[in-house]
């Protein structure tokens, strides 16, 4: 393994701070630095010292102050990554980045597992991982640590070519690589064919009963370049996997129709001295022809599982129409853009960028980023996505977020996280994969002996030899796991259901009962101010001022709909000081002298604050009872008045529930409202459970509680406040139009504010285990039938040959009738 000396390690990042990684080799020993993230005392040091105490060879002095791990350990005995892992298992954060690479020369499941474990044995890589069915690598590494032509170089040693991924946009040189590619192969295939074809049609004539045969000269002429030129990519994928001492297709290929080849040529030039006789060139260069043609149809269907993602990346344009004030309107390079720049979008073409209308009004096409089949109006002041299709109007766009912040940019992200995740089931997989061909190999040997052993002679024996050798097939079980995979969030992400990780997708499955937020996930979170009721003593404009004021403070929902009613009525909304908020109860501040507290009953009863009796007090119950929210307020310690809001429930919700219902889930509504409200809304939605004053810490301990009892819980939410709740559940859903915590911190993400997207989400994750299912299923039947078979000589090598070929296309050809999938109701 290369590894670089202590001279060729930065000791600092370029700004004279000490260096977030250095490793060095000292005797049979290695040295690393890591970053920890999380520790806040001593006791943090010791417990990750004492977690790394426990590998094999390894010592640690954990620095606090640094935050920093010295470590010496032997890489024989442990990696990199196992000591990240340790630390994370801990507890603890270890800071490192990510890298993507596309991997050109794979050819099936084994390939994808030795460039694994050689960008594994990097010094600084913390994690690797390789998608065969997607041709790509990513690798976590330690910062400063490991370059792109690290892994380049590393993958190029394996035997196998990398381009990196983090350096331009990798979807136009990677498509012009893959049409060239795919172009070649059909070129070789071509050529293959017209020379394979006439070895066979000899042999169909020969079983109509059309005594003829070609020259046994004419046949080594057809044959020798199909076996050696058209299919010298088997020999030479072979070498590379067997220098590198592993065993993968190509292995099989190579030796199964080299020993058909000579055993032709031994029979033509020795066994029948140049006359007539047995040869099977024919089973060679069908082999060879069947196989390319195979890993054509294979490439083609995989291109198809991963369509999705292609076609986001098609929609980011890549030039811009920018008003410039001196120069009016010029076209620039969509890199050029800056925040706040202002572009025009014509009708018919893509908005460019994230932003915010700013002059005329039209009809966006979303679907392709949000699922939302209808086109939806923008006018002055609304939202728009970039990737979007304009209708007939013409629109100038503030800019509001460029490059990988905008949205199109997060969701290709979310949906390449997903796709080059593993399945659990997948260990299992490479583990079968990684002893398949040296097992097959040793299958091949003891056929061989056996047909000796009973005379069937050497000719015999070695045709069921070679038949074993072509009909085993690996790559059906490398493909089964990730093409399914890919195929199933592609489905998803095109109907609006973003899954960021195979964990969410393996538990949604599960799920029975589902916990919804009300604010913004069953409403539409846009509330509207119904009544202003004074207390007495208090002025009706005075009490809206005043609470107006400090609700300026406030970014919630709520506090927005009351200073947008104030400055509708033309209300001035004074300054205020020393505000303070209490998550999930209220808020307070001093405005013009006067100390004015704003929340719920609880929060006016925290501050000893008398709550309104008699007449008010009913009309509080009234509002409530309608499933009002109401704001109560308070002045220099006197209850002063309430204002009632209406939050509408949103459309698709009831049938949401109803969806759910009938997968035999629960639903459970949890808000911060009061009880009465809580229980209006969860009766107009028939929830079977709607609970009130539900503080944000409630919400999580809630989850908790559930799970404990055996439930398989999902969170749906769309707030700040909704964070810990989406985390601490087997599955967090984060509605698209709420913030980019929750959408960080859940496992899957609604493009759309949509309720009926939850039964969506499930389910796709149900469609998908179970198509991954199916091609375990036949992946490993056709092998177990199929060697078999082979062995006991009922198959021929041609056929054989045509049998592995077609194994991996009919896997992946499953996978893609997940593209099919769609939202039920569509």
């Amino acid at each position: 393994m290369d590894r670089r000396s202590e001279a060729d390690i930065p000791e600092n990042d370029g700004n004279g701070a000490p260096g977030a990684v250095k490793a060095v080799r000292e005797g049979l020993k290695d040295e690393v630095t890591l970053q920890i993230g999380g520790m806040n005392c001593a006791s943090c040091a010791g417990r990750i010292e004492k977690a790394l105490a426990k590998l094999p060879g390894v010592s640690s002095e954990v620095n606090l102050a640094l935050n920093s791990a010295h470590i010496t350990f032997d890489r024989d005995q442990t990696s990199v990554g196992k000591l990240a892992d340790t630390i994370r298992s801990a507890g603890y954060s270890v800071a490192d980045e990510s890298r993507s690479f596309d991997i050109d020369g794979m050819t099936c499941a084994n390939c994808a597992l030795r460039v694994e474990k050689a960008l594994g044995k990097l010094p600084g890589v913390t994690e690797a991982s390789v998608n065969f069915a997607l041709e790509r690598a990513d690798i976590r590494a330690l910062p400063g640590q490991v370059g792109d032509e690290d892994v380049i170089a590393a993958v190029e040693k394996a035997g196998y070519h990398a381009v990196s991924r983090n350096k331009s946009n990798p979807t136009d040189g990677q498509q012009d690589s893959d049409k060239t590619g795919f172009d070649k192969s059909l070129l070789w295939l071509g050529a293959s064919i017209v020379l394979t074809a006439p070895l066979v049609a000899q042999m169909i004539w020969m079983y109509l009963g059309v005594d003829f045969h070609l020259n046994p000269w004419v046949e080594l002429a057809l044959a020798t370049p199909v076996q050696f030129l058209i299919g010298w990519r088997f020999y030479r994928g072979a070498w590379m996997a067997l220098r590198n001492g592993s065993a993968n297709m190509d292995v099989l290929v190579a030796l199964g129709t080299s020993a058909a080849y000579f055993l032709s040529l031994y029979n033509m030039l020795v066994a029948g001295h140049g006359g007539q006789t047995h040869l099977y060139f024919e089973a060679s260069a069908a082999i060879i022809t069947l196989i390319l043609a195979g890993k054509i149809m294979e490439e083609r269907a995989k291109r198809g599982a991963s369509a999705a993602i292609r076609e986001l990346m098609a929609l980011r344009p890549r030039r811009a129409r920018k008003l410039d004030h001196a120069k009016g309107e010029i076209e620039i390079d969509i890199a050029e853009l800056v925040i706040g720049d202002i572009v025009r979008v014509l009708p018919g073409e893509r908005v460019p960028v994230d932003g915010k209308v700013s002059a005329g009004k039209s009809e966006l096409d979303e679907s392709l980023i949000t699922g939302e089949t209808r086109p939806v109006a923008r006018v002055p002041g609304d939202t728009v996505v970039g990737g979007a299709v304009n209708g007939t109007g013409r629109l100038d766009i503030e800019v509001t977020a460029i490059g990988e912040d905008t949205t199109l940019s997060r969701i290709i992200r979310l949906v390449e996280q997903a796709q080059t995740g593993k399945a659990p089931v997948q260990k299992l997989v490479d583990k079968v994969s990684g002893i398949f061909v040296p097992v097959v190999i040793v299958i091949a040997l003891v056929t061989f002996g056996g047909w000796l052993f009973f005379d069937a002679g050497i000719e015999a024996s070695i045709v069921a030899a070679v038949s074993v050798l072509v009909i085993a097939c690996p790559c059906a079980l490398g493909l089964a796991t990730p093409t399914a995979l890919v195929a199933g969030t592609g489905a998803a992400a095109k109907r609006g259901i973003l899954i960021r990780n195979f964990d969410a997708l393996e538990q949604a499955h599960n799920v029975d009962t589902v916990i919804f937020d009300k604010t913004g996930t069953l409403t539409e979170g846009t509330p509207t101010v119904r009544d202003i009721i004074p207390g007495e003593g208090t002025d009706k404009t005075e009490l809206l001022r005043m609470i107006a004021a400090v609700q300026a403070a406030s970014e919630h929902p709520l506090a927005r709909a009351v200073v947008d009613t104030a400055r509708k009525q033309g209300v001035k909304v004074p300054d205020i000081s020393d505000f303070s908020s209490k998550t999930g109860a209220g808020v307070q501040a001093m405005v013009e002298g006067h100390k004015v507290v704003i929340g719920s009953e609880a929060m006016l009863a925290d501050l000893d604050i008398a709550l309104p009796e008699g007449g008010l007090a009913r009309q509080i119950t009234d509002h409530e009872g309608r499933g009002q929210t109401v704001i109560l307020a308070a002045i220099d310690g006197r209850f002063a008045g309430f204002i009632t809001l209406e939050d509408r429930i949103r459309a698709s919700a009831k049938q949401a529930i109803s969806d759910l219902k009938a997968r035999g889930i629960n639903s459970i509504m949890l808000s911060g409202d009061s009880e009465d409200v809580a229980a209006y809304v969860a009766g107009q939605l028939g929830l079977e459970e709607g609970r009130g004053r539900i503080r944000p810490q409630d919400k999580a301990r809630e989850v908790q509680k559930l799970r404990k009892n055996g439930r398989h819980v999902a969170m749906v939410g769309d707030g700040i406040n909704d964070a810990p709740a989406l985390a601490a559940a087997d599955v967090g859903i984060a509605m698209g139009g709420g913030t980019d915590v929750a959408m960080e911190t859940a496992g899957i993400t609604l493009m759309r504010s949509d309720p009926a997207l939850v039964a969506g989400a499930i389910d796709v994750s149900i469609s998908t285990r179970r198509k991954i299912a199916q091609n375990l299923f036949w992946a490993f039947a056709y092998n177990v039938i199929g060697v078999p078979l082979a062995a006991f000589g009922i198959l021929s090598p041609a056929i054989a040959g045509a049998a592995m070929a077609l194994s991996s296309v009919s896997v992946v050809s499953n996978s893609l009738l997940l593209r099919r999938w769609k939202v039920r109701g569509e």
